[in-house]
């Protein structure tokens, strides 16, 4: 594990409240029942912005000098990381651009620009519009903010481990869906350094599985992704990224799941919850009910990491 993440996470849990709000941990009783483990949901989607991201952009923000957040900031995002960066920006009064893949979700740029950034559409998919914001930054003479290869920003993610913790401590096993690494490892470094035992659970498209393809290979690899539900998570990672050693450790097991069982996860999470949620928080659940069997009469936290999901795709998954 990162030295000293544990102690980071619990510095962003002291620092990132005055922006950010903590989540509620509810428990389902019709997911419950129907599995027969005891299901609770972190609720992610009730965030500002509607997803997780904006703990780890606002731990960065928080953490950097005066100077540097005078430079202003660019990031590169598929959505939710934008519109988070956007929100924190607005509120520190800091210049920034926010730079977005071809095909980024119209419900995720509508949300980057209702916070006052007008994000730029760069690159083909997720990783190389980060390679490109990166050159960008560093032509410019700003700080570029990683949407998960940054120690302040899985920091700020591994909050919501913190919450977890604290509001079911006996919790057995923690899904959470994967794409750069971040938030699972922020929660998982959290949750390990506090509760060992607890499982840490990595949920991720079949269509976009960069993270476990890379445990595997032992190394980061490049994808030919294909088109998924999980808009939130898709895409190609950093080579160097600091997520990939922290996912080896702290990930128990991973799971993946197929684009209509993500589409099942959305409807009944939808029908039984009544509450919105976006492909990847669905990533979650699906693998979770792809291996409920094993949580029978366990406590279990299903992280809901984002509600920002587009009425098309809703019509065609309702």
């Amino acid at each position: 594990m990162m030295t000293g993440l544990p102690e980071r996470i619990d510095e962003a849990a002291n620092r990132i409240y005055s922006i950010t709000r903590r989540t509620p941990l509810d428990f389902s009783p019709y997911f419950s029942k129907e599995t027969g483990a005891k299901v609770h949901f972190k609720l992610e989607s009730l965030q500002y912005t509607g997803s997780f991201k904006l703990r780890g952009v606002t731990n960065k923000l928080l953490a950097m000098s005066e100077v540097e957040r005078a430079k202003g900031c660019v990031t590169a995002s598929t959505g939710n990381h934008g519109a988070a960066t956007a929100f924190a920006m607005k509120r520190l009064g800091v210049r920034g651009e926010i730079l977005v893949p071809q095909g980024a979700s119209q419900t995720k740029l509508e949300s980057i620009r209702l916070q006052g950034c007008e994000p730029r559409v760069l690159g083909p998919e997720q990783g190389e519009t980060e390679r490109v914001a990166r050159r960008y930054a560093a032509e410019k003479g700003m700080v570029y903010i990683s949407p998960y290869n940054d120690v302040d920003v899985v920091a700020g993610q591994g909050t919501a481990g913190h919450e977890i913790l604290e509001d079911l401590p006996e919790a057995h096993a923690v899904f959470v869906c994967v794409g750069g690494g971040g938030l699972i490892g922020g929660i998982g470094a959290w949750i390990k350094s506090q509760a060992p035992e607890t499982k840490i659970i990595g949920c991720l498209p079949e269509n976009s599985p960069v993270m476990k393809a890379s445990i595997e290979a032992g190394r980061v690899v490049d994808l030919d992704c294909k088109p998924t539900l999980s808009d939130g998570s898709a895409g190609n990672m950093d080579h160097d990224t600091i997520t990939f050693d922290l996912c080896r450790k702290v990930v128990d097991d991973w799971l993946l799941v197929s684009e209509a069982e993500i589409a099942n996860a959305m409807r009944l999470y939808i029908q039984k919850e009544h509450m919105l949620l976006e492909g990847s928080a669905a990533v979650a659940l699906a693998g979770f009910l792809k291996n409920a069997a094993r949580w029978k009469n366990q406590d279990v936290v299903i992280v809901i990491c984002g509600r920002n999901v587009d009425a098309a795709t809703l019509k065609n998954i309702l």
